[in-house]
């Protein structure tokens, strides 16, 4: 009951005032948190926190804050069309999902003068209005990470951050990506699937931030510049707030992982095929399974290119081997009167197969190495099909 009295006053005092005072008590925080296990926390979160000690008001602002029971919620995610909005509320409600989830939760006070808390909780104050709260998300451009870094920046005015220049590592936005969600593992194959060549950019030193730990790194030997020249830390404090429990290491063996799924199919495959060409067989379940289930995968992978306003899909190399024309070439494969259409459509396979090989080995774009196996069965099962019929429709009696 208590902490619903609690929620209701932080909501009148809020709504009560469009802008709230702050007093030499004031304190104003990055939060950053660890990142969890479920797929959606494994990139951490960050947020900014306000308290006055004189008043007793402790709270959140949160840019992470989305409604699951929006209309079509998953197309428009996958679309690209996601709406987040900044939400604000009492901070004891923060921290029991980072505990719970075991993360850590880093508190990086910032140097500001008065005037600069002042002006930073103004700006925050009237993003939270209901006509502006809501901002259009991107997981990398535009987050619960990006947002608070430029809100920081921008209420400094003639006061510019200036970022450390040692221990900068330069890599590619999957790279990144690879290393909080694991390179070898299912997840990273979908993501690599779904990202085009866009993503093996190298990510600028600013552009890394979209990550919340390299928020607080950034943040922690940043200097902030003022007009004379002078320097001062832009963190005055850091401390963790809560502390996260050892947890083993669980390295997946490499059974688990998808190469070697991969490669089990793979072999599977050969072992098919070879059968099939020493007792002269047609076993079109094969060619049509296969077929079928990655015209399905090109499907997603052509609507994010061409449909999706994500930044990093547009031009993706994957379509070469995940084509959504296979599906309609796995159909008629069942049909006699199609076969000749399906030789050739057969032989354009073998072409786009061959042709992402060329993009894996020459770097064109990374494809995900567990994909390998599976594109050379695709291509045998292509090269085997033109084989068998060759002396139908290519070879003159």
């Amino acid at each position: 009951m208590r902490k619903l009295f609690s929620a209701i006053f932080m909501l009148l005092v809020i709504n009560a005032f469009s802008q709230i005072q702050v007093s030499d008590s004031t304190k104003i925080s990055v939060i950053t948190c660890s990142p969890g296990k479920i797929v959606y926390e494994q990139f951490g979160h960050s947020a900014i926190r306000y308290q006055d000690i004189s008043t007793g008001t402790d709270l959140m602002f949160n840019y992470g804050v989305f409604n699951f029971n929006k209309p079509n919620f998953l197309f428009r995610f996958i679309k690209g069309e996601t709406d987040y909005e900044l939400g604000v509320y009492n901070s004891e409600y923060f921290f029991p999902e980072y505990i719970k989830r075991n993360s850590q939760v880093t508190e990086q006070e910032l140097n500001f003068t008065k005037e600069e808390k002042q002006q930073l909780i103004d700006a925050l104050m009237l993003n939270y209005q209901p006509e502006n709260r809501e901002y259009r998300y991107n997981f990398i451009f535009d987050n619960c990470a990006t947002r608070p870094r430029i809100k920081i920046e921008e209420t400094l005015g003639t006061e510019k951050v200036v970022y450390s220049q040692e221990h900068t590592q330069y890599f590619t936005f999957r790279h990144w990506i690879g290393k909080y969600v694991g390179f070898y593992s299912w997840t990273k194959f979908g993501i690599d699937l779904l990202l085009g060549k866009e993503t093996d950019r190298i990510a600028s030193k600013m552009e890394t931030t979209f990550l919340p730990d390299i928020l607080m790194e950034e943040f922690s030997e940043a200097q902030i510049k003022s007009p004379n020249g002078a320097f001062r830390p832009l963190i005055k404090s850091e401390k963790v707030l809560v502390q996260k429990n050892p947890e083993p290491d669980v390295i997946p063996s490499f059974v688990e992982k998808p190469a070697f799924a991969m490669l089990v199919v793979l072999l599977v495959g050969l072992i098919l095929t070879y059968i099939e060409f020493i007792k002269k067989k047609n076993w079109k379940i094969i060619d049509s399974s296969l077929l079928i289930l990655t015209g399905i995968v090109g499907l997603m992978v052509f609507f994010m290119m061409f449909f999706s306003v994500h930044p990093l899909v547009k031009s993706n190399f994957n379509i070469l081997w995940v084509n959504p024309v296979n599906i309609f070439v796995g159909i008629i494969l069942w049909s006699k009167k199609c076969n000749k259409t399906a030789f050739y459509f057969q032989i354009a396979n073998v072409m786009l197969f061959v042709g992402a090989f060329v993009v894996f080995l020459f770097s064109i774009q990374h494809i995900n190495v567990a994909a390998v196996p599976f594109i050379l069965l695709l291509l045998v099962r292509s090269a085997f099909w033109v084989f068998k019929n060759r002396e139908m429709y290519l070879v003159k009696k």
